[in-house]
């Protein structure tokens, strides 16, 4: 059993905490046997969250670092970590995402202490919006320690870049905003001068393959790559795909119950 290292993280921006740019969250069909898994893959303690019996939320330490939500069939959701962005005020932000031909799946729904969005981008990436509506009452992550970061895979990177830009407020000058800047052949997000996110060209809607249609990806850092892929393999993970790059290596894994996950020992998204 391994987990996230702080050390192998400190340049990535949190996404935990009252004032984190984004939340994760896995839907999954057997919310128990999700606990199980990724508490001996990833060392995650889980409690029971506020949102009723069929939501419970990851900790490492005494920090919340994901969220795991047995999906009821009534939202007809697929089983997915999903992104969760925070925004001021849900119903601009999921008004928005029509106007830009994306799709509002559910919500704006009042969840707990905030609003919810389920959507989808004009590609078919699926991804959350939150609103908070009362004060948190959780710590915040350390400002150098990320639990994980995100990779959209998409169409075309520059088309993704100015979708979520304009429905998030990304690269607005406002405070608190989000930085987009496209280096190389990818767009890298930052908030806070941290790396939040990289979106990378090349997905096909069309793909059969799950990896190759556009998605957003969770990325997990963690110190023992091998022992981590040896931990998610023992209790019912399956490896899809190894990518080895000048940075680090990638491994994308698949859960007992379907859902895609990236462990890596990349050092920063960037």
């Amino acid at each position: 059993m391994t987990g996230s290292d702080p050390r192998a993280a400190s340049s990535a921006a949190p996404l935990t905490g009252p004032a984190a740019p984004c939340w994760v969250t896995l839907m999954t069909r057997h919310r128990e046997t999700a606990e199980r898994f990724y508490s001996q893959v990833l060392g995650w303690s889980l409690r029971p969250g506020r949102l009723g019996s069929d939501f419970s939320v990851a900790y490492r330490g005494q920090v919340p670092v994901a969220g795991l939500f047995a999906v009821s069939s009534a939202f007809q959701v697929a089983v997915a970590w999903t992104p969760y962005f925070a925004v001021e005020d849900a119903n601009v932000a999921a008004a928005r995402i029509r106007e830009r031909s994306g799709t509002v799946a559910v919500g704006p729904l009042t969840l707990g202490k905030g609003r919810g969005v389920l959507a989808s981008d004009r590609d078919g990436a699926s991804f959350g919006l939150w609103e908070r509506t009362e004060p948190s009452t959780s710590p915040p992550a350390p400002a150098d320690h990320a639990h994980s970061w995100l990779r959209l895979r998409t169409r075309n990177a520059f088309d993704a870049a100015i979708f979520y830009g304009e429905v998030l407020d990304w690269a607005s000058g406002r405070p608190g905003s989000c930085d987009v800047a496209y280096e190389g052949e990818e767009v890298i997000v930052r908030c806070e001068g941290h790396p939040l996110a990289r979106i990378s060209s090349g997905a096909v809607e069309a793909a059969a393959d799950p990896l190759v249609r556009p998605h957003w990806q969770v990325q997990f850092p963690v110190d023992d790559l091998a022992e981590t892929v040896a931990a998610a393999e023992r209790h019912g993970g399956t490896l899809v795909e190894d990518r080895t790059g000048f940075e680090g290596t990638e491994v994308t894994l698949r859960d007992p119950d379907g859902a895609l996950f990236a462990v890596t020992d990349v050092r920063t998204p960037a």
